[in-house]
């Protein structure tokens, strides 16, 4: 019992014990499994074990953030791909701890423990040679250099990783220079950049996670799965990191209100873009209230994340797409080919008059006078198409249904876009759980009857239909992102999303929606009337299918959306979501 009494206070105790010896008193705490590499400006502590043996370990982990942050200077970031990436940081990793472990002897220990421990955990993964496993190979091997004592576990990554990329005796002399270097950062990565070319990783700029290449379509079904796939096949339950630090809300009061209000142009902006002006959407500002659009965000997913969280959150969707490759992949060249047969020419064939049909020769030598012997290219009518995917991000999305919902959006769209269809993805949510400013400012100017949507929402932008699909499909993995999923004002959300594809100069516009119930918002639901968001989102729905251009299909996770959609159908699995997407789109491309 007194062990489990002072676990809280020795928790304290490390978050003090880190910020001291990072001598940063600007970082902040929050509990979890640390990230490699550490957050900017977070520490992140692991529960207090139940153990004292496992004490050791939990106080290396503590250690290796407090080196890193004292040690490591956020420089500019050079471009990298995976693993190359990877490496590179766990190489830094790998520097920090060596440096912080000969100053602070008493971590030495520390430091050792939690990375036998981790290389158990490492040996524990099905695909040994993983990006994961081989990149903290790269860490354990410079440590090996500098006659670091590891563990028998630890020696067998290191062997893994010296098979994978050649690592023999030739390369002494740059691990000397690197330890060498160990209190240059500047010179360290320099040399750290040499050692990923001698590795062979710099020159090559395809990310090896990335198999499913947009630009290089398989030429047969039989081709796409024979496309081994050299991805971290990790259990999500190692990969499930928490990648948000921990925020407190701050109360603000009536004068910082007063500011935010004041500027108007910020206000403007947001409305416009939000929820236009239109003939479409002043019909339904009738019948539905904003209490404020002051806090209201437009965001693209990069903004979302850090260069390096976004490459582990891709990573991370990877690993999600393994088990699912075999069959999309087959679905998504069947699409593929469908829509590029549609947009070829076509040939009319025993006309009176026009190009000599080769293959009717015959006829000519046979029948001189038969007229029938020619043909005439004619062109396919396919409209030029975009087609907008519209992600419900809400809480009750997290898990599966979110992964699949993202794994879609990846896979749909690179087909799509190498047909030459335009494609965007979005997301929307909110900023906050249970209201936001938008509530706080509510109750501080006297809780009116009726206020209307009381939470901040946020629209996300993954890719917009311009966006060069290479540049964004790397931001995906931002929908896995622990803490971005909250509720959903679904009816706005819409709203925006049309108003974009209206603008599109495009003949044919699509929408689909993946959404998994009703539009639910606690802080709005509870100051208004039970079904204010609910109509809402059908006045909206019925006004885009009876009034406009934008071709509407909603599929449901696990809830049934007929009540709201004309075209709709309901997933009970989330594993039928990729096939029943493309099966969908190929229905409204014969159309």
């Amino acid at each position: 019992m007194g062990w489990n009494k002072n676990r809280e206070k020795l928790h304290e105790a490390a978050f003090s014990s880190v910020k001291a010896i990072s001598k940063n008193k600007k970082l902040t705490s929050s509990k979890g499994l640390s990230q490699r590499p550490p957050i900017e400006k977070n520490i992140v502590i692991p529960s207090v074990p139940r153990s004292s043996n496992d004490l050791n370990k939990w106080r290396g982990e503590s250690d290796y953030q407090a080196f890193w942050h004292l040690y490591h200077n956020t420089q500019k970031e050079i471009p990298l791909t995976l693993p190359a990436r990877m490496i590179f940081n766990e190489l830094e990793i790998s520097r920090v701890e060596l440096l912080g472990s000969s100053e602070y002897e008493g971590s030495k220990k520390n430091i050792s423990e939690y990375l036998n421990q981790k290389s158990l955990s490492m040996l524990s993964i099905d695909d040994k040679k993983s990006f994961n496993v081989l990149a903290y190979g790269a860490n354990l091997w410079l440590k090996k250099q500098a006659r670091f004592e590891l563990s028998e576990k630890s020696l067998d990554i290191i062997k893994i990783f010296e098979e994978k990329y050649g690592v023999n005796t030739s390369l002494n002399h740059l691990s000397k220079e690197l330890i060498d270097n160990i209190d240059d950062q500047k010179k360290f990565e320099k040399l750290s950049v040499q050692f990923l070319q001698k590795l062979n990783l710099i020159d090559d700029i395809k990310d090896e996670d990335e198999n499913f290449d947009p630009d290089k379509a398989p030429e047969s079904n039989e081709e796409f799965e024979n496309n081994e796939m050299e991805i971290n096949s990790e259990t999500l339950e190692d990969n499930e990191v928490d990648y948000q630090a921990s925020q407190a809300e701050i109360d603000v009061d009536s004068e910082d209100f007063s500011k935010k209000i004041d500027d108007t142009s910020i206000q403007e902006e947001i409305e416009a873009s939000t929820y236009p002006e239109n003939e479409f959407t002043n019909k339904q500002k009738k019948d539905y209230s904003i209490y404020t659009t002051n806090f209201d965000e437009i965001i693209e997913a990069k903004d979302l994340v850090t260069s390096d969280e976004s490459i582990r959150l891709r990573n991370q969707l990877d690993n999600l797409i393994k088990p699912h490759l075999a069959t999309i992949g087959k679905l998504a060249n069947r699409l593929q080919r469908f829509l590029l047969a549609k947009q070829n020419t076509n040939w009319n064939y025993n006309l009176e008059e026009g190009i000599l049909d080769n293959a009717r020769l015959h006829r000519v030598i046979a029948s001189p006078g038969y007229p029938l012997s020619f043909k005439e290219e004619t062109e396919n009518n396919f409209k030029n198409t975009v087609v907008s995917l519209l992600i419900d991000n809400s809480g009750s999305m997290r898990g599966r249904s979110i992964s699949l919902a993202a794994i879609c959006a990846d896979i749909i769209g690179s087909t799509l876009e190498r047909c030459q269809v335009k494609t965007e993805i979005l997301g929307f949510t909110t900023k906050h759980w249970k209201g936001g400013d938008s509530k706080k400012l509510w109750i501080i100017n006297g809780n009116s009857s009726n206020p209307g949507r009381l939470n901040d929402i946020r629209h996300i932008i993954y890719k917009s239909a311009d966006s060069s699909w290479r540049r964004s499909r790397k931001f995906f993995g931002a929908m896995l992102r622990e803490g971005l999923l909250k509720e959903n004002v679904d009816g706005e959300a819409l709203a925006w999303s049309h108003e974009r594809l209206i603008k599109r100069p495009e003949e044919r516009k699509i929408l689909i929606v993946i959404s998994d119930g009703a539009p639910v918002d606690d802080s709005t639901l509870s100051a208004n009337r039970e079904d204010f968001l609910d109509n809402h989102l059908k006045e909206i729905i019925s006004k885009i299918e009876n009034d406009s251009p934008v071709e509407i299909q909603a599929i449901g996770i696990g809830h049934d959306v007929t009540k709201y959609y004309k075209n709709a159908l309901t997933i009970n699995r989330a594993e039928e979501l990729g096939e029943v997407l493309l099966d969908e789109l190929t229905k409204l491309f014969k159309d």
